[in-house]
């Protein structure tokens, strides 16, 4: 089969969307203040587990009850985004669902606990397919690896920051209470910071065939049904994207990482959170590196470039995680190198195959394809692993359990995507053709 041309893959020029970084800060500034309410829980467990008399099954039990709620709720919001609007749904979804996390800091007994965290992350799903569809709106084809690098990496900076301050919350009398209130209470504000500010490009504002085109035109192709929601599982580079996703052990790292270090190797709360600063600066700097290394593979080879850059990171945190979790080397700060190793290896997943998802589907199926792809295959996973991890960890010890799914696991991930070389190229190529179609079609229907 012959090499694709850049040509033949990417679009010839890069469409600037006005005031395209001042709208990508406040989708990050949301993305981050879900991101850190839905960690906030795992990162705390301990004290949980403490205050309120549960097993280490119950912090499986509460991140599986999350994502199973996203994975209904997650499309229900892209449809919802579709016929309402998709500034609506974050300023009601992402931000004033705040409300459900400072009623959480008041749950009395695990089981309110767990009905208030299941709401809560039934809203806070529709943050990922939502906003990664809007970064392909803001951003052309050759920068959105730097975009997502941007977005993700600016969250996991941040995040590296609140994680040790979020350990802290271990010397404060029920601190974890104090932290769901807090972060609550933020995710509000920035609610209403999305109402007063953000202003939605348009499905396609990035589509060098379509920008030129009024909006009107650009949404005549926007309308979702089940027939075209359904299309997108014919797409083969987008199927072998979601089974990876099911394959994606170290998406247990964020859920059990700093339990693992308490229960395993006697580290106390406190200290085992350090961790998450040097994991979420690895994290920032593999999203920043990752997002700049994808719009550099996909200049440089339009089939195969993205896809050997998404297989690297899956050999390399296999690499690091065998040597940062199954040895004990008795000081916190050898571990945080690991864990920050780990990060940067699993920060190069987003800036990788969230472009990869938008170069194969066409505008109006994105919000779909990151809602099946995060909301849905992405969460099933995430549950799947967390109810694991609980119910094993206490049976079989959870270093077996990081061994399986953190190591093999992933060496058995990166071997998988090697099938996007046969079909990757030729996804994109397809998609270009369709909004060069419409295009035309568009130009002709206006003379």
């Amino acid at each position: 089969m012959p090499e694709l041309s850049q040509s033949t893959v990417m679009p010839k020029s890069e469409v600037q969307v006005k005031g395209r970084w001042r709208q990508l800060s406040l989708l990050g500034g949301t993305m981050l203040v879900d991101s850190t309410e839905a960690s906030l829980v795992s990162s705390l467990f301990p004290l949980i587990r403490q205050s309120l008399g549960v097993s280490l099954g119950a912090l499986g039990i509460l991140t599986a009850a999350g994502k199973i709620a996203g994975a209904f709720t997650g499309p229900l919001w892209v449809w919802v985004a579709e016929r309402w609007s998709r500034k609506s749904v974050l300023v009601v979804a992402t931000g004033l669902w705040g409300v459900w996390g400072v009623a959480a800091g008041f749950a009395q007994s695990f089981a309110q606990l767990l009905v208030l965290y299941t709401v809560l992350a039934a809203g806070y799903a529709a943050a990922h397919p939502i906003i990664t569809e809007l970064i392909g709106d803001l951003f052309g084809g050759s920068t959105r690896g730097r975009a997502i690098g941007v977005v993700y990496g600016a969250v996991a900076m941040v995040s590296a920051v609140i994680g040790p301050l979020k350990g802290q919350l271990a010397g404060v009398d029920e601190g974890w209470r104090w932290g769901l209130w807090g972060v609550g209470t933020f995710n509000i504000l920035l609610g209403l910071a999305m109402w007063l500010w953000f202003r939605d490009p348009g499905r396609g504002a990035a589509e060098e065939q379509l920008a030129d085109l009024d909006r009107a035109t650009r949404d005549a192709h926007s309308k979702l049904t089940w027939a075209k929601a359904f299309s997108l599982l014919k797409i083969r580079s987008l199927v072998v994207l979601l089974v990876s996703r099911l394959l994606s052990g170290h998406l247990l790292v964020g859920t059990f990482g700093v339990v693992y270090l308490v229960d395993v190797y006697g580290f106390s709360t406190q200290k085992a959170s350090i961790v998450l600063l040097p994991f979420g600066v690895g994290y920032f700097l593999g999203t920043l590196l990752g997002g700049f290394a994808a719009d550099w593979a996909g200049r440089r080879s339009p089939r195969h470039g993205l896809v050997t850059v998404l297989q690297a990171a899956q050999f390399a945190f296999a690499g690091f995680a065998f040597f940062g979790t199954q040895f004990d080397y008795g000081s916190i700060a050898l571990f945080g190198v690991f864990f920050a190793l780990m990060g940067a290896a699993q920060g190069v997943n987003p800036s990788v195959n969230r472009p990869m998802v938008m170069a194969i589907t066409p505008p109006e199926l994105r919000g779909a394809a990151f809602a099946i792809y995060v909301s849905v295959f992405e969460a099933i996973a995430w549950a799947s692993f967390s109810l694991g991890a609980g119910f094993l960890g206490d049976a079989i010890g959870l270093r077996t359990v990081f061994l399986w799914a953190l190591v093999i696991l992933m060496l058995v991930n990166g071997a998988f995507l090697t099938l996007l070389h046969r079909s990757y190229g030729e996804d994109v190529a397809r998609v270009q053709r369709e909004l060069h179609e419409r295009r035309e079609q568009a130009l002709d229907s206006a003379t």
